[in-house]
């Protein structure tokens, strides 16, 4: 396992992302405009919901059943378990939710790196994975919100709710929330581009590969390079915020990716996934939103301190992940195949 860490370690995509990490620290006047980072976000999410699509089209509905119930089932799962960590801790619940729905969606760059991790290891992986990124993006923002409306009417109950996790018992209540909030968590910017490339993909099949491969596929770990760079100069910007919530912040941080990456690899074995499979199912549901997430809170949870719930998920769970988390999914894995 440790020479596929190391391994992992030295590979372009984790030394770029280093390289923005270190001239964070040495406050370097390294920095991207705004309008190329947003066009590197717009490209990965085109690039991976298109060729998600395209490798969809030859597969029948009738394979991928398993594996859709188990991305559906952890988008909804993760953010229950990520809402009592944080709340046992000592969070308050408008931050804990923050965290739920951040660790319930999934990161789409950690995704990449992972598939270009099991290409540099020459691992094969099922070519529906892609779809999964799009399933498990809003159901966990939804449930996490759905969770807040719930708690907050049975504290207005029950004096000595507050004093526990809120979950148990009851039923999800929809009543207060508002339209906006569903509308961003279905038609966001990033689940909007994803399922929409990914339906374009879908309904133009293989034939469309001429037109999109010298720029969507060719291109894309070069672009990955670029877009790690910014995101190493943003993480190292947060990761002063995390420490100041303390250490248990940071702990939680580190745990839960690898509690949910565990979790994601064995609903892969129970889905029938190949190695590459488990890993790509692993990595997603240990993986973190800075994206699809922060957007839907910022307006539904603006009490929320977006320093929490994006420093922890891109200054902690991100970089762990891109170097070490990675891998230690791979090998876990490979003891289930």
């Amino acid at each position: 396992m440790l020479d596929i860490m190391i391994y992992n370690l030295f590979t372009p995509v984790v030394l770029f992302f280093v390289l923005g990490l270190i001239a964070s620290f040495v406050k370097s006047d390294l920095k991207f405009p705004a309008g190329l980072s947003e066009a590197l976000s717009i490209y990965l999410l085109i690039a991976i919901g298109i060729k998600g699509g395209i490798e969809l089209s030859e597969h029948p509905i009738s394979h991928m059943v398993k594996p859709l119930l188990g991305a559906i089932v952890l988008g909804m799962v993760i953010p229950i378990i990520t809402l009592v960590i944080c709340r046992w801790i000592g969070l308050d619940l408008k931050n804990s939710i923050g965290l739920a729905a951040s660790y319930g969606s999934v990161s789409i760059v950690t995704y990449g790196a992972a598939v270009a991790f099991l290409n540099h290891v020459q691992t094969d992986y099922e070519s529906y994975m892609g779809a999964m990124v799009v399933i498990m993006e809003s159901p966990a923002i939804l449930v996490s919100l759905l969770l807040l409306k719930t708690i907050e009417q049975r504290k207005g109950t029950s004096p000595a709710y507050s004093r526990s996790f809120g979950i148990n018992g009851g039923r999800l209540l929809t009543n207060g929330i508002d339209p906006s909030v569903i509308k961003e968590s279905l038609f966001g910017k990033s689940i909007l581009l994803l399922l929409g490339s990914l339906l374009i993909g879908w309904s133009v099949g293989h034939e469309a590969l001429p037109t999109i491969k010298p720029l969507f596929v060719d291109l894309y770990s070069s672009i990955l390079v670029l877009f790690l760079l910014n995101m190493g100069l943003i993480a190292g910007q947060r990761l002063g915020t995390v420490r100041q919530y303390g250490m248990k912040l940071i702990l939680a941080g580190l745990f839960m990716p690898v509690l949910f990456g565990m979790l994601g690899v064995w609903v892969g074995h129970v889905a029938d996934l190949s190695l590459g499979g488990m890993t790509l199912m692993g990595v997603l549901a240990g993986s973190a939103s800075y994206i699809a997430a922060p957007a839907a809170l910022r307006s539904s949870v603006p009490e929320a301190n977006p320093s929490i719930y994006l420093g922890l998920s891109l200054g902690i769970t991100f970089p762990f992940n891109l170097t070490l988390g990675i891998p230690f999914y791979y090998q876990m894995a490979q003891l289930f195949s």
